[in-house]
């Protein structure tokens, strides 16, 4: 017999191992009577959650079906964030919780891949600590998951297999989308921001950029899959085609893309204010396939709280910039990220943020509380507010923000605007859920068979963060 070559370029020979362990799953299944299940459970951002999808792909080609719970399953692979240190606590927490469900099930496996496998500290642990897990992977080699299952199995040994960092973008990876007709879409991987909050630039590694024709080759075999929606993702899509041989800016990327026949419309997630061009402004304005919601971070208000962030914009910068996009694109939504209690700021500072969001009006804000991570510049400052003042700052920008937010939704009461049907309303019968193209949410009576369209939807009420509806 000759001997089996194992192709040497990827995704081939991830291709060659999902093929051989489709083998043993088929034997799997004759000898319990039933095909083995998996459970992906995903932390953090919308980027863990597209490697889910990934993961899930790679994982249905094998032959696992999917499992409703992590109990049940045969195979759980939880992909993890570290961009809070609770986190890593909550991980462990399932992990304990699962150990019983491990005894029960022999056959059971437990893997661990994304940002927090990058921190050598916590790989440390795990293999310590946790030596039930069978895998452990980083970011870097999301697409390798077939060949290190396959080393699992044969070896009956935990394989730890994370790499620092990556240059090699590995396309046309299989894919299992949560919806069948909007997907997240790839065009960055890493981040070079190096704000001093943020761990991201070490667990993810520094920018890469996918190739122009990759993307818009991907998303017409999605729109031909019955995609009519696509989120680009990044840490920061601005900053797309740096590295890139033949030089191609965001804007013209996005140009490209909103000339693709059947693609209804184009979100995007999470541009950078330093990078916000007016091509970019004007593209937005001028095409109505590009939705009308831009979530742009300010995290601070105060320009010397931004300076030891590392944000590389001022106060004034930010405003010019949010007034500008405002005032080219009127019907804009804009939202925001911002962090109470940075290193250094002062109730003075504070108020400077505060004084961000009267002038901006967002319509929604993430706030969050500082939080200090290990590994970061910032975890090295000293803190200098008490509980009590981080407490009663958080409160009251967190108001502020709801106020706000509240009062510009009852500006669209009354309006016909067009809503993607997602799912079925969680909470009232005979009801689904609309996502309109400024992001918000609109729940209205409607049948199952509606979901996956684009429907005219008036909205009748406004309940703060949503809207009651009815389609046209």
């Amino acid at each position: 017999m000759e001997e089996t070559i194992i192709p040497i370029e990827e995704p081939k020979r991830q291709g060659y191992f999902i093929s051989c362990l489709n083998d043993i799953i088929q034997i799997k299944t004759m000898e319990k009577g039933r095909q083995p299940s998996y459970k992906v459970v995903t932390f953090g951002c919308q980027m863990n959650a597209r490697d889910s999808e990934k993961l899930a792909g790679i994982l249905t080609d094998i032959g696992y079906i999917e499992s409703e719970t992590e109990e049940e399953a045969d195979l759980v692979l939880f992909n993890t964030c570290t961009v809070r240190e609770n986190a890593n606590e909550r991980l462990y927490g399932r992990l304990g919780q699962l150990k019983r469900s491990k005894k029960n099930n022999k056959d059971m496996l437990i893997g661990l891949c994304g940002c927090m496998m990058q921190e050598a500290e916590e790989v440390e642990k795990i293999k310590k600590s946790y030596s039930y897990v069978d895998i452990v992977f980083g970011t870097h080699n999301i697409y390798k998951l077939a060949e290190i299952l396959y080393n699992r199995i044969e070896n009956k040994k935990q394989v730890v297999d994370v790499i620092d960092s990556s240059k090699m973008i590995v396309e046309n990876l299989p894919s299992k989308r949560v919806y069948p007709f909007k997907s997240g879409v790839n065009i960055t991987f890493g981040c070079n921001n190096f704000c001093t909050f943020c761990i991201v630039p070490y667990v993810r590694g520094r920018e890469r950029s996918r190739l122009p024709e990759d993307i818009v080759a991907e998303i017409k075999s999605l729109v031909a899959d019955g995609v009519v929606e696509v989120m680009l993702l990044g840490q920061n899509v601005n900053s797309y085609g740096r590295g890139l041989e033949k030089k191609t800016t965001f804007t013209e990327l996005l140009a490209q893309i909103v000339k693709i026949e059947g693609l209804k419309r184009v979100r995007f997630m999470t541009p950078h204010p330093k990078d916000f061009s007016d091509d970019l402004i004007q593209l937005i304005k001028e095409n109505p396939k590009i939705c009308r919601h831009i979530h742009l971070p300010l995290q601070s208000g105060n320009s010397k709280i931004l300076k030891k962030m590392n944000r590389v914009y001022t106060k004034e910068q930010y405003l010019d910039l949010a007034f500008k996009i405002k005032r080219e694109i009127p019907d804009v939504s804009l939202t925001t990220d911002i962090i109470v209690g940075f290193p250094g700021e002062t109730e003075e500072d504070f108020l400077d943020t505060l004084d961000v969001v009267e002038k901006v009006q967002y319509d929604a804000a993430f706030t969050f509380i500082y939080s200090k991570r290990s590994g970061t510049p910032a975890a090295k400052m000293e803190l200098n507010i008490s509980e009590s003042e981080l407490k009663q700052r958080f409160d009251t920008l967190l108001k502020r923000v709801q106020h706000i937010a509240a009062a510009n939704t009852t500006k669209h009461v009354g309006k016909v605007y067009e809503a993607l049907i997602e799912t079925k309303d969680e909470q009232l019968e005979g009801y689904v859920t609309g996502r309109l193209s400024n992001n918000m949410i609109v729940h209205l009576k409607g049948e199952e068979s509606m979901i996956g369209s684009i429907i005219k939807v008036s909205l009748d009420e406004s309940k703060g963060f949503y809207y009651m509806g009815h389609a046209i």
